[in-house]
C-alpha cells in the first residue's frame, strides 16, 4: 500500500506543471502576471488561443508534420538495410556496445558544435531555409539512433525464413520486402515514433536554419514568444498544449497497435 500511494503521488506530482500550463492558457494576462497564486483561471479566456490562430500557426504545424515525416521516412529507408546488413554480416556482438557508444557520443555532443559545418554544407547545396535541408540534418541523430534501435528487432528475425524462400529463389529484395520488412512491422512503428518525437521537438536546428517565419517548425515558433520586452505566458501555455496534443495521440495510437501485435504473437 505504501508503495502504491507512494506512486499516486509522484504521478500526481508530476502532473502539476502540466494543469498548471492548461490553466494558465485559459488565464487573461492580469491574472497570470498576478501576485497571487491561483491555479484555476477566475474569468477563462480563448484569448490566448484566437492569438495564435491569427498568426498561421496551424501552417506551421503542418510544417512541423512535414519535416517529422520526411525525417522518419528517410531514417527508416537507410536504417533497415543498414541494421539488416549489420546483423547479417555476422559482426561480433560486442559491435552493438560500440555502436551504442556511438549513438551516445553524437546524443552527447553539442548540437552547437555540428550547427557551422552542417550551415556550410547546406547553403552549398542550395538547402538552407528549406524543409528539405532540415530534414536530411536531423539525421544527423535520427539516423544512428534508428540503426541502433532496429539492430536488436533483426536479430530476432529467424533466419530461417529467409533461407526457405532462398530456396524458392527470392532474391535480397524480396526477402526484405516480404518478409523482414512484415516481421520488423512493431520495431519500425517503435522507432519511427521515437524519431517523430525527436524531429517534433527539435529546436537548434530549425532555428539556425530556417530563417523566414512562414516555413518555421513549432518550436521555432514557439521561440518568438519569448522576447526582451515580455513573455506572453499565455500564448507559450497554449501553444506548449496544442503542441503536445499530437505527440500524446501518436504515443496513444502506437502503444495500442504494438499490444496487439504482441498479443498476436502470443497467441
Amino acid at each position: 500500500m505504501i508503495r502504491v500511494a507512494a506512486a499516486i503521488l509522484l504521478c500526481a506530482l508530476s502532473l502539476v506543471p502540466l494543469i498548471w500550463m492548461v490553466a494558465t492558457s485559459f488565464k487573461p494576462p492580469a491574472e497570470y502576471v498576478s501576485t497571487s497564486i491561483a491555479l484555476w483561471p477566475r474569468a477563462p479566456t480563448l484569448e490566448h488561443y484566437r492569438a495564435l490562430a491569427e498568426t498561421g500557426m496551424w501552417r506551421l504545424g503542418l510544417n512541423s508534420i512535414v519535416v517529422a515525416a520526411g525525417t522518419v521516412a528517410l531514417a527508416l529507408l537507410a536504417a533497415l538495410p543498414a541494421a539488416y546488413a549489420l546483423v547479417r554480416l555476422s559482426l561480433p556482438r560486442r559491435f552493438d556496445a560500440v555502436f551504442l557508444a556511438f549513438v551516445l557520443v553524437i546524443k552527447l555532443a553539442p548540437p552547437i558544435a555540428l550547427a557551422i559545418p552542417l550551415y556550410q554544407v547546406l547553403r552549398a547545396f542550395g538547402l538552407l531555409d528549406t524543409h528539405l535541408g532540415l530534414i536530411l540534418v536531423n539525421q544527423v541523430h535520427a539516423l544512428p539512433f534508428a540503426i541502433w534501435m532496429l539492430l536488436g528487432f533483426v536479430r530476432d528475425v529467424p533466419f530461417v525464413f529467409e533461407e526457405a524462400a532462398m530456396l524458392d529463389g527470392a532474391g535480397l529484395a524480396k526477402r526484405m520486402r516480404d518478409i523482414v520488412a512484415p516481421l520488423l512491422m512493431p520495431g519500425l512503428v517503435a522507432t519511427g515514433v521515437f524519431v517523430a518525437i525527436m524531429s517534433w521537438n527539435e529546436f537548434l536546428f530549425a532555428l539556425l536554419f530556417i530563417q523566414t517565419p512562414s516555413n518555421f517548425t513549432l518550436p521555432a515558433f514557439i521561440a518568438t514568444l519569448i522576447n526582451e520586452d515580455e513573455t506572453l505566458w499565455g500564448r507559450l501555455s497554449a501553444m506548449g498544449l496544442l503542441a503536445s496534443i499530437p505527440v500524446l495521440l501518436a504515443v496513444g495510437l502506437v502503444r495500442r497497435g504494438l499490444t496487439r501485435e504482441v498479443a498476436i504473437d502470443q497467441h
